[in-house]
């Protein structure tokens, strides 16, 4: 149904308008008791195979929904009913923020893939927790933090500790956002000694809290092989908790799409099927680097079953989608899900 009437019918509007008015439709519909019910049972589908203890956390099957999709923690519950074991909100920050200027999202259908240059759009922080307040689900949820746009990279860490201290009894693990492109010198956060700083600061922020929470760090694909060991360094030394590989990538060598159309589109992070490759690369790197020592949640490019297990392969122990349910619908998780169970039982025999 999503593809052949749903699918269509979204990719005649521009893709903000798309996902605003998928949100409103989801909001209406989703909690009307028929459409719950059918919702819930074409989507159920678990397995003990899927279960994880990861983080000190419990999560019933390893498919989360990445940060982007849900900034404001609006569609919690409803997102809750396809499936997914865990979902991560934001990125947040302290203050309101309308992002960059429209045009901002955009499709490039050949290589399945989107081109966002967001910028942080989101309510605030304290409107996320109002929601939060209210959700019915238990479902676990990450809370994706980050700096507002007007705030330089010398004070950044005041921004982060805000968004953890005000988020912190609502969500089960924060994930420390350096590796936007479309946030102006946010990158350079994730530089060695800077980075260093921050997640020590949040760390130690973390920590007056009276039931800490686990910290994941998300980088970028671009990194280079050094910058990767230092990230392998700082998380040892840090001590946070995990990786998540990784955010999108400014690189466009990967199209198959016209540079002209590529070049009208302008600046912005590239996600899709193109990213697969490079974040795989990226999770195994870190994986060996690291002996294991921490987790990875691998995102970037899942489509398939198929992918979702190389992600696993490389040494993630939880995943998340997100381009991938742009263009392959909801009912991607359950094929994940399913698809893991067969692959899990077969390694078993």
């Amino acid at each position: 149904m999503y593809k052949s009437i749903l699918k269509p019918l979204l990719f005649t509007k521009n893709p903000e308008s798309a996902h605003h008015f998928t949100f409103s439709w989801i909001k209406r519909t989703f909690n009307l008791p028929i459409v719950k019910s059918v919702i819930q049972s074409s989507f159920r589908y678990e397995h003990p195979l899927l279960e994880r203890e990861i983080l000190g956390l419990k999560f019933k099957n390893p498919i989360g929904l990445a940060a982007g999709f849900d900034k404001d923690a609006k569609l919690i519950d409803e997102m809750a009913m396809l499936g997914f074991g865990f979902i991560e909100i934001g990125t947040l920050t302290p203050k309101p923020q309308e992002g960059n200027p429209l045009p901002r999202l955009f499709r490039l259908p050949q290589d399945q893939a989107l081109i966002n240059r967001m910028g942080f759009n989101n309510g605030g922080v304290q409107e996320a927790v109002q929601r939060l307040k209210s959700r019915k689900t238990g479902i676990l949820i990450g809370g994706n933090i980050g700096k507002n746009k007007v705030t330089p990279n010398e004070t950044a860490l005041e921004d982060y500790i805000i968004c953890l201290d005000t988020l912190h009894p609502y969500v089960d693990y924060f994930v420390v956002n350096v590796s936007s492109p479309n946030t102006p010198n946010l990158r350079e956060l994730q530089e060695k000694e800077p980075l260093k700083k921050l997640l020590l600061g949040v760390k130690e922020a973390n920590e007056e809290h009276q039931n800490p929470k686990p910290i994941l760090l998300k980088i970028a694909p671009d990194l280079t092989v050094g910058q990767l060991d230092d990230i392998v360094e700082i998380i040892m030394e840090s001590g946070i908790d995990g990786v998540i590989a990784t955010n999108t990538t400014i690189d466009r060598s990967m199209l198959t799409t016209s540079a002209k159309e590529v070049e009208s589109i302008g600046a912005g992070g590239l996600s899709g099927k193109v990213l697969a490759k490079r974040s795989t690369e990226v999770i195994r790197y870190l994986y060996k680097q690291s002996n294991g020592a921490f987790p990875i949640i691998g995102v970037g490019g899942i489509f398939s079953a198929q992918d979702a297990i190389d992600k696993l392969e490389a040494g993630a122990s939880l995943i998340q989608v997100y381009s991938g349910m742009i263009y392959e619908g909801p009912s991607l998780v359950k094929q994940i899900k399913k698809g893991l169970v067969k692959y899990y039982q077969q390694a078993k025999k």
